[in-house]
């Protein structure tokens, strides 16, 4: 019995190690992942800069953090799907009485066939390169979000500035109507008319402070803080990003995370058509074992081979049920491949409206409204045109300011689009924000003090 024996202990030794430096392999993986906690930060109490936010919330987002551990996650599915099966030892005894007692000792070891193990481990891989064009794509986003934030608060903060020389400007209109009606030269009426103006623009100065805030707000939650704590966003939000051409964003759209992602999910699916198939053959189980039979004094070598018979279950339902959802991940390669060109060309297309209205803003419109405006305030001091014509040509220019920092608003929003569609850091999403020195323009012509 005892050689019969030695063999099956040498056997269960052999594949112990094995099982031993999976288990251990997988446990370090998991320990590993859980030990490494996502990072939470605070920006400086300092002008942030638009490279500043984009390392801070690369660094710290937690939807980043999410997709990086589901990364990590599939990392441990490849583990699993190059395991082997594992043996099985057992042990029968027949008859309690020693005399007559028969003992069996068995080893039974199943062997895969029909390359379940490989094509296992490449569907798991093609698992791991869809989870990282997730984390590639969730960057991009992310990217995006933050661009789009910074430049909301670059806007606001302009806005800001506008509403605090429109409180300035009303003030002043409100003192100069006061001196009018003190001196006879107008009808009371026209004070009530400046101070109603001057609420107004107050009440225009609460609503820009809110806006303000609430983008600060959004811009920090891309890093995972609920209160700022900068003291500015430090750029020049009149530095329009320019215009590509149409045809090159086409071509660099074959490469999005998008359609990476819905190019590998077809992959994925592909491997997992295989998986199933594989699994259409059945495993052979090879089997090992001795026997003591006490009542003959006999020792008995058992082998074995145990193979099931695919006469009803031959998996083919789980082998349709893939090819079908192979058959979809096409078509949601496809519907891909137009939404995303569709969506590049809107944006596109408004990143092309907002920079002309920018530039005719800029360049003929702007000036005209601030021209108007002074005539009409020298005007009304000098007597030559009522209250409600200066009322008119204020209006006029703040609304034409209004209208220019929302166009460079739709401009930068359709920049980060841009560059959350494509997924990469492009010219048309990354315009340079640093200031520029030179007194000549150093002054926003959005907050300009007529």
């Amino acid at each position: 019995m005892r050689r019969y024996l030695l063999p099956l202990g040498l056997s269960v030794l052999f594949f112990t190690p094995a099982i031993a430096q999976t288990v251990d392999a997988v446990h370090g993986t998991t320990v590993e992942a859980s030990t490494a906690n996502a990072l939470h930060v605070t920006e400086p109490v300092a002008p942030l800069t638009l490279k500043a936010a984009l390392e801070l919330a690369l660094g710290a987002n937690p939807e980043l953090s999410a997709a990086a551990r589901e990364l990590e996650a599939v990392e441990a599915m490849i583990v699993q799907a190059q395991v082997r099966p594992n043996p099985e030892i057992s042990a029968l005894i027949e008859d309690t009485r020693s005399a007559t007692r028969s003992t069996t000792l068995q080893l039974n070891q199943p062997i895969e066939l029909g390359g379940k193990r490989g094509a296992r481990i490449d569907a798991a891989e093609r698992g791991r390169d869809a989870a990282s064009a997730e984390l590639g794509g969730k960057r991009a986003e992310i990217r995006a979000a933050v661009m789009a934030a910074f430049f909301d608060v670059l806007v606001a903060q302009e806005r800001l500035r506008l509403a605090q020389a429109s409180v300035e400007l009303a003030q002043r209109a409100t003192n100069a109507a006061t001196r009018r009606v003190m001196a006879g030269k107008v009808s009371p009426v026209e004070e009530t008319k400046a101070r109603v103006a001057e609420a107004s623009v107050r009440l225009e100065l609460t609503l820009t402070t809110s806006d303000l805030a609430t983008a600060r707000k959004r811009l920090v939650a891309t890093w995972g803080n609920p209160i700022p704590h900068f003291e500015r966003a430090e750029g020049d939000a009149e530095a329009l990003p320019p215009l590509p051409i149409l045809a090159d964003l086409n071509t660099r759209l074959a490469a999005s995370p998008a359609m990476l992602r819905a190019r590998i999910e077809v992959d994925r699916r592909q491997a997992l058509v295989q998986v199933e198939r594989s699994r259409r053959i059945p495993d052979v189980t090879v089997s090992l074992g001795a026997r003591r039979n006490e009542e003959l004094g006999l020792n008995q070598a058992i082998l074995g081979v145990s193979i099931p018979l695919p006469i009803f279950n031959r998996n083919q339902g789980n082998v349709l049920e893939a090819l079908r959802r192979t058959d979809k991940a096409r078509d949601e390669l496809s519907v891909a491949e137009i939404r995303l060109a569709n969506e590049l060309a809107v944006a596109y297309q408004r990143l092309d409206t907002a920079r002309q209205e920018v530039e005719s803003l800029q360049r003929d419109i702007l000036p005209g409204a601030q021209s108007a405006y002074d005539a009409a305030t020298q005007g009304f001091e000098m007597g030559k045109f009522s209250f409600l014509e200066v009322l008119d040509a204020q209006r006029t220019l703040f609304q034409v300011k209004s209208q220019y920092l929302r166009a460079l608003a739709d401009a930068h929003r359709s920049a980060a689009e841009i560059e959350r569609i494509l997924g990469e850091a492009s010219p048309t999403s990354t315009p340079d924000l640093t200031p520029d020195p030179t007194p000549d323009s150093t002054q926003s012509p959005a907050a300009t003090q007529p």
